[in-house]
């Protein structure tokens, strides 16, 4: 069974890695949850404006939101409490990822579609 994650900073535009990554998680059979709070819905599947209005547990969040954006969105990412967040390339912060350590949250920096065509996700 696939995991529900969390994209904060998805993309309706077919050229960013966002709506790349989560074309990829949804073949891979997981439950994707877009979040951006300038869409209704990405691909028929309802966006959600912030991490506090995401239904039910998160198992991870991926990123695709650049650092200065992030630092402000780090407490809504620790209270959603994702078993891990993964930094794609461009978002690492390590203010962030230390904040996020702190709060016991698995931090990976890597890339969502890469561990996706390698099987590691």
């Amino acid at each position: 069974m696939g995991e529900t994650v969390a994209i904060l900073g998805a993309s309706r535009n077919p050229g960013r890695y966002a709506r790349q990554a989560q074309q990829a998680l949804l073949k891979a059979g997981h439950t994707v949850v877009p979040v951006n709070p300038h869409h209704d819905t990405i691909d028929g599947i309802p966006c959600r404006p912030n991490l506090r209005q995401v239904p039910g547990p998160i198992d991870t969040i991926t990123v695709y939101v650049r650092p200065a954006i992030l630092r402000g969105l780090v407490q809504d990412m620790v209270e959603a409490a994702p078993g891990r967040v993964i930094l794609n390339p461009g978002t690492e912060d390590a203010v962030v990822m230390q904040t996020l350590r702190s709060a016991g949250i698995v931090v990976q920096a890597d890339c969502t579609l890469v561990l996706l065509a390698r099987g590691d996700f």
